[in-house]
């Protein structure tokens, strides 16, 4: 053992003791090399560490840890093929759309943005780049870090076609069922056995798989997106990628809901934008769905880029927001993060102020950068509104949703969901990975000015966050793998939670 710190334990009449560092993000410590030694005796493989953490687990739980085995090899596969191709797909990108990711402006480069984020870890889940149920062959064919163009398949289902799908939307001659004209189209995902109508013989339209996977670009119309359910599952096994009924009704409740707070606050009709996600079909079956997204029009000639993509490598080498900084903030991030967390925290504070709270991680919420008169504008862009949290004490449910889960009495579920999606994975998660303490006290300096400005109604918030001595962190290893729901108690896999360190009490 060497003279690093390391955590102890005996289990089972076996000395466990695990490497450990300091890192105080979500966790007090993380693993480092050697990562795990059972009674002296240092295991180095995937397979051995796994296999002892299994040993030691209740009988009844093995089967999850059998699973997250699989995930581990699994995503280790993916991280090696991203080692073997990164380096082409950045250079094809470069060729595409230009050396330089500040000139990747309007709907249809920003694509690119979500090729380079796919190539990231994410902040919490540490398989997330596994494709659980994916061949290889698949993950070429059909991921974002790919950026592949494909074509979708249609199934024809009886009954006449909604009056606002766009005008480019396939009939049944287009699909090769010309014969069932009192039918409609909807679209299925290649990788998704069809359950249901006639599959019609002719592929249709070119898309590109935006970051989720399941959601494509619609290639000569970037404007739209279709969200497409899919037998995979990412960031747990249980966290199954298909479409769930009522889901697409909750997502457009959220999104007028966002409307409403919007009309009542007038600063932010120039600042908050919306896809529009008012278009969707559910048949029941979680496995035939989709949603049509319509984006706002007018940014061709601005820069949309994803959250999830700043921290992403470049075709340069360098991170995307490096090169953000230099094109709209004279080079310097901490400006940058500065404007950022200023308008995402007076936006998400004033929807707290209303008894609502968003679960718009890094992968929902784009930034849209451009110049107006000479000046750098910075706006937000929001999709996928259907896992917020509501206290009804401030907001009445008016019959919309149709999750129970989302309702409340009191303001404990919100402040769980801001400080999980809002500061861990939105802005703590940025500042931790370019490693730098200023853009901590930033964002706590920037967090405790929007926290005042709601007065009493942000009692929870200054409480449960600011000033707590933990902060709630999201356990989605033992909840979306590891553990069954009966096993964890989780009544959300995506909000189940423990606790870690709360790093804004040491940023001051």
């Amino acid at each position: 053992m060497d003279d690093g710190r390391w955590l102890q334990s005996e289990l089972g009449g076996r000395l466990l003791a695990v490497a450990v560092v300091e890192d105080g993000f979500q966790a007090e410590y993380g693993a480092r090399l050697p990562l795990l030694e059972v009674n002296g005796t240092a295991l180095t493989s995937l397979d051995e560490i796994l296999a002892a953490l299994r040993d030691l687990a209740d009988p009844e739980d093995r089967g999850g840890y059998d699973t997250f085995a699989d995930e581990c090899r699994q995503t280790l596969a993916t991280m090696e093929l991203h080692d073997d191709v990164q380096a082409d797909v950045l250079a094809g990108l470069a060729e595409r759309y230009g050396d330089d990711p500040t000139s990747w402006t309007g709907l249809g480069s920003s694509l690119a943005f979500d090729t380079l984020a796919a190539f990231l870890d994410h902040p919490v889940y540490p398989t997330a780049r596994g494709r659980i149920g994916l061949t290889p062959e698949q993950v070429r064919a059909y991921t974002p870090e790919f950026h592949p163009t494909f074509k979708l398949r249609w199934v024809a289902v009886p009954g006449p076609a909604k009056a606002n799908w766009p005008e480019w939307w396939p009939t049944v001659a287009d699909i090769g069922l010309p014969e069932l004209v009192d039918h409609t189209v909807l679209p299925v995902h290649p990788l998704t056995e069809v359950v249901d109508g006639i599959l019609g013989p002719i592929p249709y339209l070119d898309v590109v798989p935006t970051l989720s996977t399941r959601t494509v670009a619609v290639v000569h119309d970037p404007r739209f997106h279709l969200k497409l359910p899919i037998a995979t599952a990412t960031l747990g096994a249980r966290n199954r990628r298909t479409i769930k009924a009522g889901v697409l009704v909750d997502g457009a409740a959220g999104e007028r809901l966002m409307h409403d707070v919007i009309d009542h606050e007038a600063r932010f009709a120039a600042t908050i934008l919306n896809a529009d996600e008012q278009t969707y079909y559910e048949s029941g079956d979680e496995l035939f769905a989709v949603l049509l997204r319509r984006y706002p029009s007018g940014l061709d000639d601005a820069l949309v880029v994803p959250l999830a993509a700043f921290a992403a490598k470049a075709p340069s080498g360098r991170r995307v927001i490096d090169h953000l900084a230099d094109r709209f903030y004279n080079g310097k991030i901490h400006d940058l993060y500065d404007a950022f967390v200023t308008l995402l925290f007076d936006w998400q504070t004033t929807l707290f102020g209303y008894g609502i709270a968003l679960e718009s991680h890094q992968q929902n919420t784009s930034v849209i950068f451009d110049r107006v008169d000479g000046a750098t504008r910075i706006r937000l862009l929001y999709k996928d509104n259907d896992g917020l949290r509501i206290n009804r004490q401030r907001c009445a449910d008016r019959g919309d949703f149709t999750d129970p889960r989302m309702f409340g009495d009191n303001d404990r579920a919100l402040t769980d969901l801001f400080t999980t999606i809002t500061i861990h994975l939105c802005t703590a998660s940025l500042a931790f990975a370019l490693a730098d303490d200023e853009l901590l006290r930033i964002l706590r300096t920037r967090l405790t000015e929007a926290v005042d400005r709601l007065g009493a109604d942000g009692a929870a918030l200054r409480a449960d966050l600011l000033e707590a001595d933990r902060l709630p962190v999201k356990a989605m290893v033992t909840a979306g793998t590891l553990l069954s729901k009966q096993r964890s108690g989780a009544a959300d896999i995506n909000k189940h939670y423990t606790t870690g360190p709360n790093y804004l009490r040491l940023a001051r």
